[in-house]
């Protein structure tokens, strides 16, 4: 069990790929995640959503644990996290003192990370 504030509680990718539950600690380096909650439908992006997903960069994006949201993994500045009612559902933003659960099921093709600070910067 890895603790957000804890870095002694850390370890590297390698050394957790093969558990079943694995995380990535935000720790304000300029990696951040955009959870968008309960947006998917069957796989299928909800009409509330629709928008929000299209306004993407090309960037890393997986199926959160639960099955029905996405993970949106980029590179942007939040000073805070923050959890934002948009019409239809939630979306929380975060790029430090957070552990985020990691599923490796990605949605969509990018496998890099990419500016995400304009979408941040509409959520806000």
């Amino acid at each position: 069990m890895a603790s957000s504030t804890n870095r002694w509680s850390w370890a590297p990718h390698a050394a957790v790929e093969k558990l079943d539950r694995r995380g990535f600690v935000l720790n304000g380096d300029g990696v951040v995640c955009i959870d968008i909650d309960h947006c998917l439908d069957r796989g299928r992006v909800l009409p509330w959503a629709q928008g929000l997903v299209e306004s993407l960069p090309d960037t890393y994006v997986e199926v959160s644990p639960g099955g029905d949201g996405l993970h949106v993994w980029g590179f942007g500045s939040v000073d805070r996290g923050r959890r934002i009612r948009v019409p239809g559902g939630t979306v929380e933003v975060y790029g430090s003192g957070r552990f985020m659960t990691v599923t490796g099921r990605r949605f969509g093709s990018s496998s890099s990370l990419a500016d995400v600070s304009a979408v941040i910067k509409s959520l806000l």
